[in-house]
């Protein structure tokens, strides 16, 4: 098989990849807290064997990294809304594990715990938040207050480099296992939350560019496959 055909199918393979990853941003565009996805690809050298055979060079993908840029805070005026005005997470609770969040539209459970919208409660700075059924304040230091009592602090973490959290689900991550987060300076929002920083308009051309690449690529087998291996196959057989 020609080398330029291998080239292209790999080059195929990184195009799918990168539209399962702006399809992802596309679907979380209304998602509080939601970070998008960059990707890069790199040139992969095939093993020698290989390159006695054909030589070529692959393309591949170099990784995804998540956009930890802020998105726009939104005034909601719902109680129980919060976001982060600069760098840091909100901390919950899984079964899992502890797992780290910037979606601040948080709920009451039935027993009184803070939770995030699908029931993971949220930690305090001294564990879990318990609330009655008063209305709620949440201060810029993340003080969480109900009819001026006292119900606890918001926990709100960082961390040093973007390599010690990775996305699980979503705008909920999780860090690896040896890092530890560090306490976060950023100013707490009550009341907002914070939009998905998804631009509608960058995602659509970054699906427009990859479709076009995609059938390129798609054309350039084609030739390839049918009509210069096919010359080459009749003008040998003549010969």
């Amino acid at each position: 098989m020609s080398g330029g055909i291998y080239s292209a199918l790999s080059g195929m393979q990184v195009r799918l990849a990168d539209l399962d990853r702006v399809a992802s941003d596309l679907a979380n565009v209304s998602t509080a807290g939601y970070k998008a996805e960059r990707s890069s690809t790199s040139a992969a050298e095939r093993g020698l064997f290989v390159r006695e055979l054909d030589s070529a060079i692959d393309v591949m993908s170099d990784g995804h990294r998540v956009d930890f840029r802020g998105g726009a805070l939104t005034a909601t005026g719902r109680d129980l809304d919060v976001a982060i005005d600069g760098l840091g997470f909100f901390v919950i609770q899984t079964p899992e594990g502890l797992r780290y969040t910037r979606d601040g539209a948080f709920m009451r459970r039935s027993d009184g715990r803070l939770t995030t919208r699908d029931g993971y409660p949220v930690m305090g700075e001294s564990g879990e938040i318990k609330l009655g059924k008063g209305l709620v304040k949440i201060a810029e230091d993340g003080t969480v207050r109900e009819d001026d009592a006292l119900a606890g602090r918001l926990k709100v973490v960082t961390f040093n480099a973007a390599g010690d959290i990775a996305r699980e689900s979503g705008a909920r991550f999780r860090a690896a296992d040896s890092v530890t987060p560090a306490p976060s300076e950023a100013r707490v929002v009550g009341g907002s939350l914070e939009a998905a920083n998804v631009s509608v308009v960058d995602r659509m051309a970054a699906l427009t560019e990859i479709s076009r690449a995609f059938e390129g690529l798609q054309r350039g087998i084609s030739v390839l496959a049918n009509d210069i291996d096919g010359r080459a196959i009749s003008e040998l057989g003549r010969r």
